[in-house]
């Protein structure tokens, strides 16, 4: 399929201050759009200046939420090339996520020639500093304008970019946790494993209230039992436990995350013993009390790991590594940043160079 473009005649001032860029708050010239219906299949592909999207009243995302996206970074090396990490993994997951949310699904092949030509037309976007980056964010929503509960015949799958900022802008500070033990997030058999609004919407209350105790963040239990952890946030978590890193594995009810499999490929190559297993908040607890918790982080895209200092458990704060980050929480961090800005080898072949 050819990809048509219809250049922005009216560009867009970019930002002079790199360093106040926020994050999603600014956008580039252009944005890719396509079409979908069970006639033609994707077709209608089409790079066009950004701007509103018309959709009916009625369409199927604003009532049954029929959506999935996706989060990845372009970033500029100090060559001034450009580059990706582990796209290709990214439009495998949002395939995975269209499965779930009986979504059609899209070329994985495809979708990467389209970024890379719309990173191509707006490249002078992507942030010049270190730190800062181009997120990107693909996303695919249902576009029937008819209020039966029904499968999606028509859908929009669209990329946008939002160059921004340094996650960190004063160093990796570790943050406060609190366990939550009333809401969800997500059930297994549900929507957790895909990447769809409804499971962020579903989260915001217990954030809310989480920030009015003065925690960051919460830790999410599973669904069923109320026991197991599950997930930080919106993001992976892992534990350090007497050596060994420990993180939820994978039941249906958890995000596959890209950097979470990354992180496990980079400790595995280190040496260092991984388990991917259910933990109960009762093993945590007995770790963080007795000691024997050594470093406990998130991992995603947005913050690639994001230690924690302190465990609130059942009411009771516990301080993790002093309040520190710990060395291997740093040494992954590090060397992921390393790989994707291009100042450290990529071994694993994670890199995907913009030409």
């Amino acid at each position: 399929m050819e990809i048509s473009v219809t250049l922005n005649t009216n560009p867009k001032a970019k930002p002079q201050d790199e360093t106040a860029l926020g994050f999603g708050k600014i956008f580039t010239d252009h944005m890719f759009l396509m079409n979908y219906n069970p006639q033609q299949g994707w077709h209608d592909a089409r790079i066009v200046p950004f701007g509103d999207i018309s959709l009916s009243p009625a369409s199927t995302v604003l009532h049954y939420g029929a959506e999935i996206f996706e989060g990845m970074k372009a970033y500029r090396r100090k060559d001034g090339e450009i580059q990706f990490f582990r796209p290709q993994e990214n439009f495998r997951r949002m395939n995975n996520s269209a499965d779930r949310m009986c979504l059609p699904k899209l070329d994985e092949e495809f979708c990467l020639k389209a970024l890379k030509k719309l990173v191509n037309i707006d490249k002078d976007w992507v942030p010049h500093t270190q730190g800062a980056s181009l997120y990107i964010r693909p996303f695919l929503f249902g576009n029937d304008p008819f209020l039966g509960v029904h499968t999606v015949s028509n859908c929009i799958f669209c990329i946008i970019l939002s160059p921004s900022g340094a996650y960190y802008k004063e160093g990796i500070n570790p943050v406060k946790i609190m366990i939550e033990t009333q809401d969800v997030r997500a059930v297994r058999g549900g929507t957790g494993y895909a990447k769809c609004g409804g499971n962020y919407a579903a989260s915001m209350r217990a954030g809310e209230k989480a920030e009015q105790k003065g925690y960051a963040q919460v830790l999410w239990l599973d669904g069923v039992e109320r026991k197991y952890v599950e997930e930080v946030g919106s993001m992976n978590v892992m534990f350090k436990i007497s050596g060994t890193v420990v993180t939820p594995k994978l039941t249906g009810s958890v995000l596959p995350g890209i950097t979470r499999m990354s992180c496990i490929a980079l400790l595995k190559s280190w040496g260092v013993p991984v388990e991917e297993r259910l933990i109960s908040v009762e093993e945590l607890a007995k770790a963080v009390k007795d000691g024997t918790l050594e470093e406990a982080w998130g991992t995603g895209t947005a913050a690639v790991v994001s230690p924690m200092g302190e465990l609130n458990v059942d009411g009771v704060s516990y301080v993790v590594n002093g309040g520190k980050i710990g060395a291997l929480t740093q040494k992954l961090y590090d060397e992921l940043t390393g790989i994707q800005w291009g100042v450290k080898p990529d071994t694993f072949g994670w890199i995907e160079p913009l030409n």
